[in-house]
């Protein structure tokens, strides 16, 4: 069979007694990275020394269908560097090819940054979305941010500490300054952090330099009264920073509710009006 084995986010300590057996037993490790995993073995105090595969998002599809093949005779353990595989991490093609051939896949469940950074957040857990890492590119990172605007649900995000400020700053514009989030840094480590507040306020704090490893979690939309005008206005003045008038409208509509087309309409006839 294969199994997916969780392992500690930070605290060696969160290692499950199931994974210490595991890693005792295991003759076959297909890990994110076998250095890491090497790492956690001698950390461990294990003493078994199992044959370990590099499994990484550069060659899991190409080494999937090989995985399952050997699973079918062993055992085989699969490893991420820290948390779940398959969440955000490698082992989601291995999985899907080995339910396609029938071999039994199984879980030793653990450590998770996203639940973990979910349930120290303050904001809703009922209902919640795993975003993964916003795409590095500006126009993308908007467009995604605009189909996630109007979203009700709590989003989960990670982040890299280089990139945390200008992200929290495009959520900021995205979602509003107000809506509130929680910025979660080293999560079980020695000098875990969570701060929370608005997007704005956290945008502020993060241009100052942060360290670690980091969860984003943000509130979904609320419930609001319309302001149409006020609507125009936020089209309008996210079009005069760079976004396009079309995804500027789809953005406020999300947020709003009111329709794509009427706020694009809206602004275009706005700009056409003659200067007074």
């Amino acid at each position: 069979m294969i199994i997916l084995a969780a392992t500690p986010i930070g605290n060696l300590g969160d290692a499950s007694t199931r994974l210490r057996e595991a890693l005792e037993a295991a003759t076959v490790i297909a890990s994110e990275d076998t250095r890491v995993t090497q790492r956690l073995i001698a950390a461990l105090g294990i003493a078994n020394r199992p044959r370990l595969i590099a499994l990484h998002e550069h060659n899991e599809r190409q080494k999937a269908d090989e995985l399952v093949e050997l699973a079918r005779e062993h055992d085989l353990l699969v490893l991420s560097d820290a948390g779940m595989p398959t969440v955000s991490d490698p082992g989601f093609p291995l999985v899907a090819a080995a339910a396609a051939a029938g071999v039994l896949v199984t879980v030793i469940p653990g450590p998770s940054a996203v639940v973990t950074a979910l349930a120290v957040s303050g904001l809703p857990t009922d209902r919640f979305a795993f975003e993964g890492f916003l795409p590095r590119k500006a126009g993308e990172r908007s467009r995604r941010l605009t189909e996630l605007a109007g979203d009700r649900r709590t989003l989960v995000f990670f982040e890299g500490p280089s990139r945390l400020a200008s992200s929290l700053e495009a959520l900021a514009e995205a979602f509003g300054a107000e809506r509130p989030a929680a910025v979660c840094r080293e999560l079980t480590k020695l000098h875990e952090e969570v701060r929370r507040g608005g997007l704005g306020e956290l945008a502020e704090w993060a241009a100052g330099g942060v360290r670690g490893e980091i969860v984003i979690v943000v509130g979904g939309a609320g419930e609001t009264s319309v302001d149409p005008e006020g609507a125009l206005e936020r089209v309008l003045g996210l079009a005069a920073s760079g976004t396009r008038l079309k995804d500027a409208a789809a953005l406020v509509a999300a947020e709003t509710g009111l329709g794509k087309r009427d706020l694009y309409e809206a602004a275009l006839a706005h700009r056409q009006r003659p200067v007074e």
